[in-house]
């Protein structure tokens, strides 16, 4: 069987920045996880006894603390500051960049709208930075019925779908006497959504490797699943079955923003044993 690597998948700048600086934060305390994928969480417990506190009420006053990818609240950075931490800031520069707008534009008075999962750590952080009382959604049909200031700001999770964010910017233009708008998708969700929808169209089989609980990951599924529908999300070689590539001839993979290398590795040499 022929494997095809999409032109561009896997560990982004941010997670990059952030790997290294956990490694280099030996002992440690993430609060939260410090990327979306269980395996490498994984490897930097057991490698570098780099640990998960899943609330901030676990951390004691002597902790060294880092900051995950997907940043934290500001009530939570706010109540770090006051204990006697060592805080280490591994936050994705890109992820920074909505939360500084959402501080900026709401002070100036802008109403907030923004695109992205109300869940999830980082939409959470940005949400945080808002002086007043911001709008978080998935889809146009949120925005419905909303009563809006004439003056409004967009900003968007950072590996949502610009498809998808296009549809909200149209409506609130079309709605709102003043809107602001800031392109906060990364540039590296951009990439590796172009080489997942390309690569799916390509091949009988597709895999996308990464978290379950990743955002970026889901996306790419999505893409990758309306274009060919043998299409599996897993995290590991574990996961995969025999059965998935009988008679097929192209297997193609791609793998979200936190997934490494060694995981897409171990996954080929699984293929391999196959034989088919």
């Amino acid at each position: 069987m022929e494997i095809r690597l999409a032109k561009s998948y896997g560990f982004c700048f941010g997670v990059k920045r952030a790997i290294k600086i956990a490694e280099d934060s030996k002992d440690a305390i993430t609060i939260g996880s410090l990327i979306h994928n269980n395996e490498e969480i994984k490897r930097l417990k057991d490698n570098f006894n780099v640990t998960t506190a899943h609330d901030i009420k676990d951390i004691n006053n002597t902790s060294k603390v880092i900051i995950r990818t997907h940043g934290i609240t500001k009530s939570d950075l706010e109540r770090l500051k006051q204990m006697n931490t060592q805080i280490i800031d591994a936050t994705c520069p890109y992820v920074k960049k909505p939360q500084e707008i959402v501080k900026k534009m709401s002070e100036e008075g802008y109403q907030i709208v923004i695109f992205g999962d109300e869940t999830h750590p980082e939409v959470k952080g940005v949400k945080s930075y808002a002086k007043n009382s911001p709008i978080v959604v998935l889809s146009v049909e949120e925005l419905l019925g909303i009563d809006y200031l004439q003056k409004i700001a967009v900003v968007s999770q950072t590996t949502r779908k610009m498809s998808e964010f296009l549809k909200i910017i149209n409506f609130l233009v079309e709605n709102v006497r003043e809107v602001r708008i800031f392109n906060t998708i990364c540039n590296a969700t951009f990439d590796n959504q172009d080489a997942a929808r390309e690569l799916s169209s390509e091949v009988d089989i597709m895999l996308v490797v990464g978290g379950k609980n990743s955002s970026n990951t889901k996306q790419l599924f999505t893409i990758s699943k309306d274009n060919c529908k043998d299409c599996f999300l897993i995290e590991n070689e574990k996961e995969l079955e025999k059965g998935w590539f009988k008679g097929k001839k192209v297997c193609g993979i791609t793998a979200g923003a936190s997934t490494p290398d060694w995981i897409i590795k171990k996954i080929i040499a699984k293929i391999r044993e196959f034989r088919v």
